[in-house]
């Protein structure tokens, strides 16, 4: 499958930023979907106290809803943890999984990524693991190698373009306006291609590989043409449905 057979996916990570009245960007977001649904797949993810709001406005619409994180367990003693299978009964088809901001801040390793994979994909939800170098590691020539014991550690045994998408986000990237070269983001996708292939099969031919790190409307249309990248994975210009829409509108 080449990459203009493999569906392109715009996913906005809302962080902890959003209350009920952020609906309002939602609407607009749905309003603005239709012209682009047919070339693109639009899936927004906020905070966990918003998921089940938000799924029922975007109920029949072209937006579909996600969670940023899941516990590994299906239920149990874990408080203020939400499990996979809540955050499907809430109304989302998808859950981010290892984020540079929950590997840095909550210290989850590969491992505990590959439990929550493996959550979501128990609770049939599209699992996002995000995979990604910090500017050291980058500095030190070791974007490969940190990015490949990533891919290792953190992906599930026998997972499919159904089940699982992977993001590549240079750490350096998310947040400081800095954004790699596109040669930077081409070497690094088609390293992961290449990973998913050997691990994968046949069935690495489908998986979508977004980038995320610093994409805005202006930017977009340059970093979504390289090969074997399928979308992104937008942080703070998925706020704002006018940025949202303006870097999916890159596949018009």
């Amino acid at each position: 499958m080449t990459k203009g057979q493999r569906r392109p996916l715009v996913a906005g990570n809302w962080k902890m930023h959003g209350v009920m009245a952020s609906a309002a960007e939602l609407v607009k977001i749905i309003q603005g979907a239709g012209g682009l649904a047919a070339k693109v797949d639009l899936l927004v993810c906020p905070p966990a106290t918003l998921v089940q709001a938000f799924a029922v406005a975007a109920a029949g619409s072209k937006v579909a809803i996600g969670g940023q994180d899941c516990h590994a367990e299906p239920m149990g003693a874990f408080t203020g943890d939400i499990a996979a299978e809540m955050l499907r009964d809430a109304g989302a088809s998808a859950v981010i999984v290892g984020h540079s901001e929950r590997r840095a801040y909550h210290k989850e390793t590969d491992a505990d990524v590959r439990e929550k994979a493996l959550a979501a994909r128990r609770a049939g939800l599209l699992a996002i693991v995000c995979v990604g170098e910090t500017k050291d590691e980058r500095g030190a020539g070791r974007t490969l190698d940190v990015v490949g014991a990533q891919l290792a550690g953190s992906l599930p045994d026998g997972a499919t373009a159904e089940t699982m998408v992977v993001a590549y986000e240079p750490v350096w990237a998310i947040g400081t306006g800095v954004t790699p070269t596109v040669a930077d983001v081409t070497q690094v996708h088609g390293f992961i291609r290449k990973r998913l292939a050997a691990r994968y099969g046949a069935a690495a031919d489908g998986m979508r590989i977004l980038y995320g790190g610093s994409v805005k409307p202006a930017n977009a249309g340059e970093l979504l043409a390289v090969a074997d990248v399928d979308g992104a994975l937008v942080g703070g210009a998925s706020l704002k449905a006018n940025d949202f829409l303006g870097i999916a509108a890159a596949y018009r």
